[in-house]
């Protein structure tokens, strides 16, 4: 498929001052007759007579004829689309995706049998356009930035200057090599951006001999360009710089490769390069092995999903969609989300009342179109999370079927299909590594904020200080900023860190590429909320902090030296704390507030301001320096989707708070300090937190159930425990999606959806209540809720039930059926535990189906097993009904011969 990409895509581009230039013609078939006798270039800008495709009102099309600018190539293509498609899809650079999506179209218009017609059409007709396009490759396409040199030298001198700051004692060893990698990081990208310029733009001379640029004719641009293969960092490393490499332990190693593979490389850039491409082979050879079995770890534990019904008629809001916005791009929009999903909410117009979209209907093309031109930035859909159906799911949570476009049939086996669509790519992540030949992919730290487009700011959770410039800087954690345009659309959002200085007014208008605040990405800092003066408490010298002299500047500043560094005894107690007091030594309370504002010192931190000295509103009074980071490269990817999905509790999790109140630190312990927080009606909840562990919450400070007060990987447990179902779905679809989307790998969220659901699958008693269960039992949620509403009838005492989250092999081996469960891992335990507990099994899912040799319930089965069934019934009621038959009646009943149809 990657020549027929490529031939389209070199067929359908526009040449300036081409053989044939300005011609104007009636008919297609009037400028295939031109091109072949060699009178037009492909790539000529021509005027020609077309019959176009217009929709009416109604959705009708109606042929239009009128005269069109394009080019030869596209007038050429435009004859093999089937009668009915709109020009527009044509009249374009036809890269991989412009053909996809024409591909779509015609599918959607015109059905299957145009749509394959069409198809094989264009095989033809890209091959040989390929052909004849004459792209080679050579050495000399791989042209090299002119401004490589200077961008280089400009780098090694901010290097070297790094180097003497670390010789002096300014910086530390951790943050002169984050500094090292960040400085090459970005000289790598604008090297990669010159490069990409160069490449894929050319000055040509036009009819009239004036110099005008246009897109590229390199055989290597038009490769990447075109979607057929290759990307911007590969073409990087052969004509930019190779850029940071990773040792294979995976930190990054600080001197880059400055040479491309144009150039060549020095017998020290070759040993770096094949250390790196030689882990990435190695991985490869150990990985199919592991991405293979977390297929099957998928697909067992989704096997019984079945599509069993039209609608389960839940009440339920299902999930809040939004486009997926990251570092200020849109990763994916909203429409791109929604389509083909069933909305569980109306759909209301921005700013008003009126209904765009009714509940519980089926988001197509034009309905997605409709949303995205109202600027609706959220909506809520159905889900397979909260389907209600006993066993499997239901057509409506599910939405559309994604091979064919309509509403999902019932009996269609979406689990294994959801097993499959996430293992299948596991393959791509694990081969992806060596591509870029160990290449470290990091991000520069992100130290300031600028918006792309302009629009209004709007702030998003953000509690600010005005600081002495008179800026704001904010003094919570999970605050946003985002850029609204006209309609009230969102179209960028950005996270904003403790410390950051806002430029900008909420509210206000803000132009294109304006900074909207910055920070420093490498120190935390500690920010002041009233003014006053400074006491130091428990600052003793050489004991609990240390005074540092800077030789070159002569300013001196205190460090926080680490509990475990000082002597046993009294001086283990000290806790270094800053408190702002009056002129008259009281302590001054935070606004509006009883809290006295005292700073605890965290170990570490660095303090530039003296006993005594007067401080303002948002003054940093401390820094606390952060660590340096790892590459996240791929080969953490399987290993990380596989975590996420064996849900498993992170060595390190970040510490959630248990309840919404008030932060304020308790007596310590030997190795722990004790974190109190006390909510609105006076109740007191007490946490233990190791001292090496970063506390982002102060003294006073208000916190909300849920928020993470110690920084840390999120654990997915603690995310249900306090956020609820809904934030958990969107955590790990996100972290799930993060993986694939860096090896550019597309899979639907409902597929993450379906496994999610089966992990959700189990609840544990909290109070058993009247049901026969005692507190601790997990239990398969339709069972309590089945139980619960027998019970509820009765006018008894419900059940109370908490949703657990359990990892994909766990799931598997506590499923209803223990056919299924035997036949995935630890078969001997299993069935020794069914045959003590004297369990049956349904037979309901697809694999205890094929293991005893019947039809699978899927497709055609399900018809087959529900007729089973209905029979079994009725025969059963039959029977009832022939018991309840009076003793006079039993002697004719006798005589009389049998009239029962045999079952077919």
């Amino acid at each position: 498929s990657q020549d027929i990409v490529l031939g389209i895509y070199t067929m359908t581009r526009d040449k300036v001052n081409a053989a044939g230039e300005g011609m104007v013609f009636a008919d297609i078939d009037e400028v295939q007759r031109a091109y072949d006798n060699g009178v037009l270039d492909i790539g000529a800008k021509i005027k020609v007579r077309i019959t176009d495709w217009e929709k009416d009102e109604e959705g009708n099309r109606h042929p239009v004829r009128r005269l069109v600018d394009t080019t030869v190539g596209r007038a050429l293509l435009f004859r093999i689309v089937p009668k009915g498609i709109s020009f527009e899809y044509v009249n374009k650079d036809m890269n991989k995706k412009a053909i996809s999506a024409l591909l779509n179209h015609v599918y959607r218009e015109l059905g299957l049998k145009d749509t394959v017609v069409f198809a094989d059409q264009l095989m033809y007709m890209g091959f040989h356009f390929a052909t004849r396009s004459g792209i080679s490759i050579c050495a000399d396409d791989m042209k090299i930035p002119s401004t490589k040199s200077d961008v280089l030298a400009a780098a090694e001198a901010e290097v070297k200057e790094i180097q003497e700051q670390y010789a002096s004692g300014l910086v530390t060893s951790n943050e002169r090599y984050n500094k090292v990698v960040d400085i090459w990081s970005y000289a790598n990208d604008q090297i990669a951006k010159a490069m990409m310029e160069q490449l894929g733009t050319e000055e040509v001379m036009d009819a009239e001999g004036k110099l005008v640029r246009q897109k590229s004719f390199n055989s290597i641009f038009m490769m990447a360009d075109s979607g057929a293969r290759g990307s911007a960092a590969q073409i990087r490393q052969l004509a930019g710089m190779r850029g940071l490499m990773a040792k294979p332990d995976g930190s990054i190693i600080e001197t880059p490769i400055t040479a491309n593979f144009r150039e060549g490389l020095n017998v020290l850039q070759y040993f770096i390069s094949t250390h790196g491409a030689r882990k990435g082979l190695a991985d490869t050879a150990l990985k199919t092995a592991n991405s293979g079995y977390l297929t099957r770890r998928l697909v067992d534990v989704a096997q019984d999903v079945v599509v069993t019904m039209k609608d389960c008629g839940t009440k339920s809001p299902g999930l809040r969609m939004t486009a997926v916005i990251e570092g200020g791009d849109v990763v994916e929009s909203l429409g791109e989300r929604i389509l083909g999903r069933v909305t569980s909410c109306d759909v209301l117009k921005p700013g008003t009342d009126e209904v765009l979209i009714p509940k519980n209907t089926l988001i197509d093309e034009a309905l997605v179109k409709l949303i995205e031109d109202s600027g609706v930035d959220e909506v809520w859909v159905r889900s397979t999370i909260t389907c209600e159906a006993r066993y499997g799911v239901c057509a409506r949570c599910y939405g559309r079927d994604l091979a064919r476009g309509h509403e999902v049939n019932v009996g269609e086996a979406v689990g294994v299909i959801a097993a499959q669509s996430i293992g299948e790519p596991g393959t791509q992540l694990t081969m992806r590594t060596f591509h870029i030949g160990g290449a470290a992919s990091r991000s520069v730290a992100a130290s300031s904020v600028e918006n792309k487009t302009a629009g209004t700011l709007r702030m998003h959770n953000l509690k600010t200080v005005s600081n002495r410039e008179g800026y704001l800087v904010a003094v919570t954690r999970s605050g946003e900023l985002s850029v609204v345009d006209d309609q009230g659309r969102e179209r960028e959002r950005y996270k904003v860190p403790y410390g950051a200085v806002i430029r900008v007014k909420d509210g206000e208008k803000v132009a294109a590429g304006q900074t909207l605040a910055t920070w420093d990405p490498h120190t935390h800092p500690i920010i002041t909320e009233v003014a006053g003066r400074v006491r130091f408490v428990d600052f003793v010298e050489g004991i609990s902090v240390q005074s540092q002299t800077d030789e070159i500047t002569g300013l001196s500043s205190w460090v926080v030296i680490d509990p475990k560094q000082r002597g046993a005894g009294a001086n283990k107690v000290l806790r270094p704390a800053i408190h702002l007091v009056d002129d008259a030594g009281n302590d001054i309370c935070l606004a509006g507030t009883d809290i006295p504002a005292h700073y605890v010192l965290p170990a570490g931190a660095i303090l530039n301001i003296e006993d005594g000295s007067e401080v303002h509103i948002g003054d940093i009074i401390a820094r606390i320096p952060q660590e340096s980071s790892k590459t996240r490269d791929i080969t953490g990817g399987l290993p990380r989707v596989v975590d996420l999905f064996e849900a498993r509790k992170p060595k390190e999790p970040a510490i959630l708070a248990e309840h919404t109140g008030i932060v304020s630190f308790g007596k310590e312990t030997k190795g722990k300090q004790r974190l109190v927080i006390t909510t609105e009606n006076g109740e007191v909840y007490e946490e233990l937190i190791p001292k090496h562990r970063q506390i982002n919450v102060f003294e006073g400070e208000h916190v909300t159930r849920g928020e993470v007060i110690v920084d840390g990987e999120l654990s997915p447990h603690d995310i249900l425990r306090l956020r609820g179902i809904p934030e958990l779905a969107a955590y790990l679809i996100k972290e799930i999606q993060d993986v694939y989307r860096l090896q550019g790998v597309k899979i639907n969220d409902k597929h993450i959806e379906v496994i999610i659901r089966q992990m959700l699958r189990k609840v544990e008693i909290v109070e058993p209540g009247d049901s026969g269960y005692i507190k601790g039992d997990q239990v398969d949620k339709a069972r309590i809720l089945e139980e619960n509403r027998k019970i509820e009838e009765k006018g008894g005492v419900p059940a109370k039930f908490e949703p657990i989250l359990l990892g994909i092999t766990k799931a598997s081996l506590v499923t209803e059926s223990f056919v299924s469960a035997a036949s995935f891992q630890e078969t001997t335990r299993v069935l020794t535990e069914a045959a003590t507990r004297g369990m049956t099994d349904e037979l309901r899912g697809l694999k205890e189906n094929v293991i005893v040799g019947r039809l699978i319930p899927a497709g055609t089965g399900l018809a087959y097993h529900q007729e089973r069934r209905r029979r079994r019934a009725m025969r059963s009621a039959d029977q009832l009904f022939e018991g309840e038959v009076t003793t006079d009646t039993a002697s004719e009943t006798k005589s009389a011969p049998s009239q029962e149809v045999p079952a077919k």
